[in-house]
């Protein structure tokens, strides 16, 4: 059976969600890792159910209490982010204070961050600015690292230029698109290796090597992705 690496990846939750259900049913309280794992499930599969973002959110927020966890887990996981694959498409999901209560270690926590005096966090300058118009029926999110050629096919924009790029916003922030409006974003290229794997599977390999951005902009074609924001007049014919 073949399986892409986002079903790979959504196998890999739900074993460790496993495994952090055997623990706790035995009554040992979750580290990081497992209580990450189990929240998350929790939210693919209501989303599997066919219920909508924010009854999916809560009901990862209703899995787990601060009882349930080890001191000093809600103190490093305030914030849990997972795509889930909705009804009408993939959803960005963010789920705030996942385990209820907040944590009480405060700066001692394990892991904490100690806010410095922002030097080296200034803005990046984009590179690249295009126009895109949403023209599915529901708002889209798309997040800072996604590579954006293969972001939600409904959304209408130059796709090749945008290949290799994603947008230029604060790591774990996200851009959203409501229907039926433009907004022009701001691009820069993806850094490190520049290998994207995942997302929507056009890729999956080297961004740079050769002929990668014609496949996938065939492929892209082929699947039903808009690929020039000129695909607008065709999309509302």
């Amino acid at each position: 059976m073949r399986l892409t690496p986002t079903e790979r990846d959504r196998l890999l939750i739900f074993t460790a969600a496993e495994l952090a259900r055997a623990r706790r049913s035995r009554g040992l309280r979750l580290n990081v890792p497992e209580a990450t794992a189990l929240v998350t499930d929790a939210v693919c599969e209501a989303a599997r159910d066919g219920r909508r973002l924010a009854e999916a959110i809560e009901a990862g927020r209703s899995v787990l209490t601060s009882d349930d966890i080890l001191p000093g887990v809600a103190d490093i996981v305030t914030q849990i982010q997972v795509e889930a694959v909705f009804e009408d498409g993939t959803r960005l999901c963010v789920i705030d204070s996942p385990f209820g209560a907040g944590g009480s270690l405060g700066a001692e926590a394990p892991g904490a961050a100690i806010a410095g005096d922002g030097a080296g966090y200034e803005p990046v300058d984009p590179v690249l600015r295009l126009p895109v118009r949403n023209r599915s029926a529901v708002p889209i999110s798309v997040t800072s690292h996604f590579h954006f050629f293969e972001a939600n096919p409904r959304l209408a924009f130059d796709r090749a230029a945008a290949f290799g790029m994603r947008l230029a916003v604060p790591a774990g922030s996200s851009v959203r698109f409501d229907v039926d409006t433009v907004v022009e974003v701001g691009l820069v290229p993806i850094g490190g290796e520049r290998i994207a794997i995942g997302f929507a599977g056009l890729v999956d390999g080297p961004l740079d090597a050769p002929g990668a951005r014609d496949a996938a902009l065939e492929k892209a074609r082929a699947t039903g992705y808009l690929t020039t924001f000129e695909d607008l007049e065709e999309a509302a014919q």
